[in-house]
């Protein structure tokens, strides 16, 4: 597979995602600690499914993005198939 241009967020995009693991990355230790502290399964499980849509929601404006700069992009330069490609593979990868 080719290697494509790097993808760079504007700085509004860059925050909002990195806000948002940010957010992920402390519930995630949240549920850590319900673990250890031995919380009732049910509140653990309902803890992770919070986990899974946020990031559900991340990878949508990832993907948002992607569509509307990256592969306008690729279209500009001339290369949109490898891109696609290349998105191809990703989505395989993420819905699996």
């Amino acid at each position: 597979m080719t290697k494509l241009t790097p993808h760079v967020h504007d700085e509004q995009s860059l925050k909002q995602i990195t806000n948002r693991l940010s957010r992920i990355e402390g519930h995630i230790r949240g549920i850590k600690t319900m673990v250890r502290d031995s919380r009732p399964c049910p509140e653990v499980l309902c803890q992770i499914a919070a986990v899974r849509g946020a990031i559900d929601r991340v990878a949508r404006i990832i993907l948002d993005e992607h569509l509307q700069e990256c592969l306008v992009r690729a279209a500009k330069e001339g290369n949109i198939e490898a891109e696609i490609e290349e998105l191809k593979a990703a989505l395989d990868r993420f819905v699996t």
